[in-house]
C-alpha cells in the first residue's frame, strides 16, 4: 500500500470499506479489448496499479522494464483513475490484466467467484512473508497472492509543541492513561491533543488495544466487552475536549490536522511521511508506537497485494516477475523510492537502518490487526464509519450491537 493510497482511503472514512478501494492514480485505464497481451496468452502481461503519484509509477514501471529485459518478457504498466471500478470492468470484459493491486478486502468476492489465481504458495519467497500478511490474503485456508507492501498504524507528535509543553522523550505514553494525560496537557491555544480519522481504520486500533475486533477466528465480535470499552474511552475524550476526530478540527485526515497544527499529536500510517515533507516541512515530529490498552499492544495493518488473473495465459511469467517484485533489493528500491515498508522479514534490519526515525511502524507488524477481509466485509465497515462519526453524542454499545449484526450476517 502506497501513503497516498491508504491516506486517500483512510481520510475518506473508508481505507478498508472504501478508501483502500478508491485509490487514485495518475493515468487512464488499462485497455479492455481482449487480445493485447491481457488474459491473451500472447506473452505480453499487463498490470493495472493505482498509483500514488509520479515517484510510484516510474518506480513501478522502471523495476517492471529492468525485470522484462532481464527475462525477454514484454510487460506493460497502466495506472488507474479509479482501480476497483476498472478491474471489475476488466472481468466483466472477459480482459482483465495478468497483474494488479488487490486490497485485501477484495480479496474473498473475486477468489468466490473464480475470477483470481491463487498462486501464493508456489512463490519461491512465500516463507519470507511476514506471517499477519499471508494471512490477510488468505481465505478458506488458500494464500492467494503475494503482499506487496504494507503499513501501520503509530502515534506521529509534534516535537515542537510537545517540548513547548514541558514533556521530554520520557513523556511519550506508553499507557492508556499516559495518553489521556499528554494529550491533555497538549490542548491549548484552539488545538487538541490528539486528533485522528472518524473511522474504523483509526479508532478501531483502541479496539486493538483493548483486546477485541471486529472478527476473531472466523467469528463476528463486534459487541465484545472490549470495544465497548475502547469506544468509551475514545468517547471520554472526545467529550473532554483532548482528542477529536480529524474532521472536527477542520482536517481531511491525520497527516492535515498535524500538519497545519490543529493537533500536537495524531494516529497515522508511514504514509504520512511523504505528505510532511511535500506540504509541511517546516513541521518537526517523531514516530512512536501506539500505547498499550488493557488489553496488551495493539495497531491495524493494511496492505495490497498483487492478484493475479484466472484467466492470464502469462502465470508463469506473471509469478516470476511477483516474485521479482516482492524481492528484499527491489522492496527496498520502492520503499526509499515512494515510502511503503517492505513485505518481507529480509528487508526489515535494511528497512530499519535506512528509515531510524520511522521504526516504530515496523515494530507494530508484530502485534498488529488487519480489517476483517470476508466478502461483505466493505459495507459493513463503511456502516460502522458512518456510525462512529456520532460516537461523541451517540451510544458505544449500540454502535456495536449494529455493528455485530451485520457482521454475522457475512459470517454466518
Amino acid at each position: 500500500m502506497t501513503r497516498h493510497t491508504a491516506r486517500n482511503r483512510l481520510a475518506a472514512g473508508a481505507l478498508l470499506a472504501t478508501g483502500a478501494l478508491t485509490l487514485t492514480a495518475c493515468g487512464s485505464g488499462f485497455n479492455d479489448t481482449p487480445g493485447e497481451g491481457q488474459a491473451s496468452g500472447s506473452g505480453k502481461l499487463t498490470l493495472l496499479i493505482g498509483s500514488s503519484g509520479d515517484a510510484e509509477t516510474t518506480a513501478v514501471t522502471d523495476a517492471v522494464a529492468a525485470w522484462s529485459e532481464q527475462s525477454g518478457v514484454e510487460a506493460e504498466v497502466q495506472t488507474a483513475n479509479d482501480l476497483p471500478q476498472q478491474l471489475s470492468q476488466g472481468f466483466a470484459a472477459g480482459s482483465p490484466p495478468d497483474l494488479f493491486y488487490l486490497a485485501p478486502e477484495a480479496l474473498a468476492g473475486y477468489a468466490a467467484n473464480g475470477s483470481i489465481a491463487a498462486y501464493g504458495d508456489d512463490l519461491a519467497n512465500k516463507d519470507d512473508f511476514y506471517p499477519s500478511l499471508i494471512d490477510n490474503f488468505t481465505v478458506d485456508g488458500t494464500f492467494f497472492c503475494a503482499p506487496k507492501d504494507f503499513s501501520t498504524l503509530a502515534l506521529i507528535i509534534n516535537t515542537d509543541l510537545w517540548t513547548a509543553a514541558g514533556l521530554t522523550d520520557a513523556d511519550i505514553p506508553t499507557t492508556w492513561d499516559q495518553l489521556a494525560s499528554v494529550a491533555q496537557r497538549l490542548t491549548a491555544d484552539g488545538r487538541v491533543g490528539l486528533a485522528f480519522g472518524a473511522e474504523y481504520q483509526r479508532v478501531g486500533a483502541f479496539m486493538a488495544q483493548a483486546g477485541g475486533g471486529l472478527v476473531t477466528d472466523g467469528a463476528a465480535t463486534a459487541d465484545s466487552p472490549e470495544n465497548l470499552e475502547a469506544l468509551n474511552y475514545v468517547k471520554t475524550h472526545l467529550n473532554d475536549g483532548s482528542f477529536a476526530f480529524a474532521s472536527d478540527v477542520g482536517a481531511g485526515w491525520g497527516g492535515e490536522a498535524l500538519g497545519t497544527q490543529k493537533a500536537a499529536m495524531v494516529i497515522e500510517g508511514n504514509w504520512i511521511s511523504g505528505a510532511m515533507s511535500a506540504d509541511y516541512p517546516n513541521v518537526n515530529y517523531t514516530v512512536a508506537e501506539l500505547p498499550a490498552g488493557p488489553g496488551g499492544k495493539g495497531t491495524l495493518q493494511f496492505t495490497n497485494c498483487w492478484g493475479m488473473a484466472a484467466d492470464s495465459g502469462n502465470q508463469e511469467q506473471a509469478r516470476s516477475l511477483v516474485e521479482y517484485l516482492t524481492s528484499t533489493d527491489q522492496q527496498l528500491a520502492f520503499s526509499e523510492a515512494f515510502g511503503p515498508m517492505p513485505s518481507i522479514e529480509s528487508a526489515a534490519d535494511a528497512w530499519s537502518a535506512a528509515n531510524p526515525d520511522a521504526t516504530a511502524f515496523l515494530a507494530g507488524a508484530e502485534y498488529a490487526q488487519f480489517p476483517p477481509n470476508m466478502a461483505g466485509a466493505a459495507d459493513v465497515i463503511t456502516d460502522f464509519n458512518a456510525q462512529l462519526e456520532s460516537l461523541k453524542t451517540g451510544d458505544p454499545a449500540a454502535l456495536l450491537k449494529t455493528a455485530q449484526s451485520n457482521l454475522e450476517a457475512i459470517t454466518g
